[in-house]
């Protein structure tokens, strides 16, 4: 079962200062009107570049879009890489943006 993680503690942990790695795959645009921000890789580019990641296999990473659709596909992508520690903003940035 894929896993999750909501807004609220999202937002928590990055408001404690944790440094997460997030990875927006949503386009430029969409990720310069607005971000919580992490490292900006298109869905499309996710794919292309999967073995171009710096990231260790075993890291937390955490995927987001706007409303969580595009990161769950991001999500499996990695999951079928190898990375074993992937969790996908349930709701995506509306549900940050709704609480924010």
């Amino acid at each position: 079962m894929p896993q999750q993680i909501n807004a609220t503690e999202l937002l928590t942990r990055l408001n404690n200062g944790e440094q997460l790695k997030l990875i927006d795959v949503r386009g430029p645009i969409e990720f310069h009107t607005y971000n919580i921000g992490g490292t900006n890789i298109p869905l499309p580019k996710l794919e292309q570049g999967i073995d171009e990641l710096n990231y260790n296999k075993t890291d937390e990473i955490i995927v987001i879009c706007k409303v969580g659709l595009r990161s769950k596909t991001a999500q499996t992508i990695l999951e079928q890489n190898g990375y074993q520690n992937v969790k996908n903003l349930a709701a995506g940035l509306v549900a940050i943006q709704k609480i924010k």
